[in-house]
């Protein structure tokens, strides 16, 4: 793969977070890289090197954008999959593939892919009409998902009882029983076009009850290796059945019973992967370019204890963004800050992340905590 010799044009739909750490990892890589986003003031526009703004889902606009580069990835889900598939069959090399991306925009495919192929899931149903969800077969109390363009908690509904219909979806939808759980897990798996593939060690997930996105994250999990090792083939399984390049992050749940049930996938760098950065021997921005180029898979061990904070907009707050306390958890040792370059904070935005790594796990938790305590993004 050329892009080591630095006149491979790497374009990025999206420019938010997560593409502006793949652009970190890339420049040791010497890979010239174009964004389109279409926000002027998304995160990426300073460190790429050419922004573009246009609509991700845009037919011509994707299209137009695809025919300037070499390769395309992604950072969102959202994005034109027929402009993708035009431009793969042009020969412009399209990672994740466009037939994955399909699937996963998808929640309805998604869990019929995993019925299809025996990955355990919770038990569900596609729903397409209000009358269709009054006569489910699903027992009450279950959870509702627009089978498009849900992410971060928005698109899910928790239907308790009869009574909470009324404000039900009306769009296309799945529901699926609710999960008595133990504990939130994730595994992110790499595979690269000669097929090898490789795992990052399961972590923990807390989240954000009222924003229901990951607040906190602890690496490696000190849950029994029995579950590690079942994760692990549950994500390499999904990984080869897709015969995916790039990365993918497989979110489960491990219920009250010890099973693990797959709640869904994101087929890119993730939030429950922020940590590898400074816990692991190789990041996943590392580990998804050198899927997408073909070259081996790095080493995904943890080098200790990893804790990753989201740096969340603080409930009240809206307007120029103010990192209060970051100072103190600065004296801190072993703690990496990652602002995002995000100018305006609103409530429970994600503003950046905090890692925290230490070789006693007791203190990584602790400081961990003293961050969530004392850094607060205000307006």
């Amino acid at each position: 793969m050329k892009a080591f010799y630095g006149d491979l044009r790497l374009g990025v739909l999206g420019g938010g977070q997560l593409g502006r750490m793949l652009i970190q990892q890339a420049i040791n890589y010497n890979v010239t890289v174009r964004v389109m986003d279409p926000d002027p003031e998304a995160p990426c526009r300073k460190l790429c090197d050419q922004f573009t703004v246009g609509s991700l889902s845009d037919y011509e606009t994707v299209y137009k954008f695809g025919k300037t580069v070499d390769m395309l990835t992604i950072e969102i889900e959202k994005v034109n999959v027929d402009a993708l598939e035009q431009l793969e069959k042009e020969g412009v090399l399209v990672y994740p593939q466009p037939r994955v991306i399909r699937l996963i925009q998808d929640k309805g495919l998604q869990k019929q892919f995993f019925k299809e192929n025996e990955i355990p899931t919770a038990d569900f149903q596609i729903i397409s009409s209000a009358q269709q969800l009054r006569e489910s077969h699903i027992p009450f109390p279950y959870i509702q998902k627009l089978r498009r363009d849900g992410y971060d908690g928005k698109g899910v509904y928790k239907v308790v009882n009869e009574s909470y219909l009324d404000k039900a979806f009306t769009a296309p939808s799945l529901i699926e029983r609710l999960v008595d759980f133990e504990k939130e897990i994730a595994v992110i798996v790499a595979r690269n076009e000669s097929g090898e593939v490789k795992c990052f060690p399961m972590v923990e997930m807390e989240f954000n009850p009222q924003a229901n996105l990951v607040e906190f994250l602890i690496a490696p999990s000190t849950l029994p290796f029995e579950v590690h090792e079942q994760a692990e083939l549950i994500a390499k399984k999904i990984a080869e059945s897709l015969k995916i390049v790039g990365l993918l992050a497989v979110e489960m749940f491990l219920d009250k019973h010890g099973r693990i049930l797959v709640n869904e996938l994101a087929p890119r760098p993730h939030n429950s992967g922020h940590q590898t950065i400074e816990g692991n021997t190789v990041s996943q921005f590392e580990q998804h370019l050198r899927a997408i180029f073909d070259q081996p898979l790095g080493d995904t061990s943890c080098l200790n204890n990893a804790i990753m904070v989201n740096v969340l907009g603080e409930a009240g707050h809206e307007g120029p963004a103010v990192y209060q306390g970051i100072e103190k958890i600065l004296g801190k040792p072993g703690v990496y800050v990652h602002l995002y370059g995000k100018t305006f904070t609103k409530p429970f935005r994600k503003m950046g992340h905090v890692t925290i790594v230490d070789a006693d796990r007791d203190k990584a938790i602790e400081k961990a905590r003293f961050v969530q305590a004392n850094l607060k993004v205000i307006s």
